[in-house]
């Protein structure tokens, strides 16, 4: 069996999850379903990032011990992920001693390969971001790009490097190659432009005392931690048994799918690429970046007060309405815009009018054809046997499943939504034109050809409404009426 390795950015657990997490938890959920229909062996991996100054900074504001802060807040990732029908088969936390364990080794194999050296640094300092910038990279204010407003430490101290300027010319030839292939191809360009700048050697520890004796410790120097984006990046290893378990490690690695935020491509796409090549280490197949998610067409933000929670949305709208307007509405590759407003009125056009009318008309009237016939369910007279009467139905199923899974493999959920859409526009369309509730001579062909579609739309939406595909095909065996979407006044 092929396997399939996928895994989500591994967030910070400083705060408790946002709706921006949700949309990136969403989004690999529907490529792991999607390789499991296919008949892979997949492993869908996320965890915490811990070790972060940002999360030791924000437990002394809480006035609670670091340890019981993060297990807290990554619980609530985990419930999140629940919340949604996502099921990580490995939840792996930076704190672990497993995860140290790992980390140290991959620091050994580096230190071995002669990339890691110590000298004296000053440089600025994002604790938003955890990594330090030259001047250049910042905005006209000289504050990040990703935090602006947050006035940036400088720090002065002495620290281990890792030699990235070795790996430049490298980088950029498999980056071009696409052995390391980034998706959309504009982050892709993004990142080659970067990397024919001159590239500096980057630090990769931090002392006791900035990181607060948090942290893994750098292998042979206890007065030193390894930095954040050293270890979290190899969350995607030891969450697999690397320095572990060799045997699952190379079950699975090389990851096959990283899904990623646009805003931390460098980490992803030139540090960790970089880190492999000097343990020696297979790459990952692919990074797939999206983009950001906005509210009201602003940036999240804690000081603007506009963070959406996303457990109050799921709790009063349901989980796959939550997931079919994050894959529906927000461009998979580019920024997209949230209001409640834009919810409601996505779930009424689509959710409610569309494929629940949908599913309630044909039942309804399939159940009224029998009652009047005396027939047997429909179902097992026609879905089992799946006879489409009608060639342009036919055809568009067809053309269907091949728009939805060319859009998976590219990961535009959107487009593959939009597809299965036209199936439910052609069966409203269809209804109108049969008149199937007339006693016609063939309507029980129409009713047959509608319920096969709705048994397509079911398979079809699997993977991104799970819970609803499957209350459709519980329905279309002559279990239990329920309502799928009812309208939001």
């Amino acid at each position: 069996m092929t396997k399939f390795y996928i895994t989500t950015a591994i967030p910070y657990v400083n705060a408790p999850p946002h709706i921006g997490h949700a949309l990136e938890f969403v989004q690999t959920d529907v490529i792991a379903r999607y390789h499991r229909e296919k008949g892979e062996e997949v492993l869908l991996l996320s965890g915490s990032d811990e070790n972060a100054l940002k999360n030791v900074q924000a437990a002394e504001k809480a006035g609670v011990p670091v340890q019981q802060f993060i297990d807290e807040n990554a619980r609530s990732f985990v419930e999140l992920a629940e919340k949604l029908n996502i099921q990580f088969d490995v939840f792996q936390k930076g704190s672990s001693k497993d995860h140290h364990t790992s980390s140290q080794k991959l620091w050994e194999l580096c230190q071995k390969a002669g990339d890691i050296y110590k000298k004296s640094y000053e440089g600025l300092y994002c604790v938003g971001c955890e990594a330090f910038y030259t001047p250049d990279e910042l905005n006209k204010n000289q504050e990040c790009v990703e935090h602006p407003g947050r006035k940036l430490e400088r720090v002065s101290e002495e620290n281990y490097f890792f030699k990235l300027s070795k790996y430049q010319d490298k980088l950029i030839n498999l980056l071009g190659k696409d052995e390391l292939r980034i998706v959309p191809s504009t982050r892709k360009n993004e990142v080659i432009s970067f990397l024919k700048q001159p590239l500096q050697d980057i630090s990769i520890s931090r002392s006791n005392e900035r990181a607060k004796n948090w942290g893994v410790p750098v292998p042979g120097d206890d007065s030193q931690r390894i930095y954040v984006w050293f270890d979290a990046l190899n969350i995607y290893q030891s969450g697999i048994g690397f320095g572990l378990n060799e045997e699952k490690y190379k079950k699975w690695w090389p990851a096959d799918v990283h899904v990623i935020g646009k805003g931390i491509i460098r980490f992803h796409a030139i540090y960790w690429p970089a880190f492999l090549l000097s343990a020696g280490l297979p790459l990952p197949k692919t990074l797939f970046v999206h983009g950001y998610l906005t509210v009201g067409g602003q940036k999240m933000s804690k000081s603007l007060g506009n963070v959406v929670d996303p457990f109050p949305l799921i709790e009063k709208y349901g989980a796959d309405a939550v997931r079919y307007f994050l894959l529906r509405e927000i461009p998979s590759a580019e920024d997209g815009d949230f209001t409640e407003e834009k919810f409601v009125e996505r779930y009424n056009a689509d959710l409610a009018s569309g494929l629940g009318n949908l599913v309630a008309r044909v039942l309804t009237l399939s159940t009224k054809f029998e009652i009047r016939n005396s027939k047997s369910p429909l179902q097992r007279d026609l879905v089992t046997a799946g006879q489409i009467q009608n060639s342009n139905l036919q055809k568009l199923l067809e053309e269907t499943r091949e728009k939805t899974e060319k859009a998976l493999d590219d990961f535009q959920f959107s487009s593959a939504l939009e597809a299965i859409w036209e199936v439910i526009h052609f069966c409203d369309k269809y209804i109108e034109e049969k008149k199937p509730w007339t006693e016609s001579e063939g309507q029980k062909n129409v009713l047959g050809d509608l319920l096969c579609a709705l048994q397509e739309i079911a398979n079809s939406l699997a993977p991104f409404l799970p819970e609803t595909s499957e209350k459709i095909k519980v329905q279309l065996s002559g279990g239990e009426r329920v309502s799928l979407f009812p309208r939001l006044d």
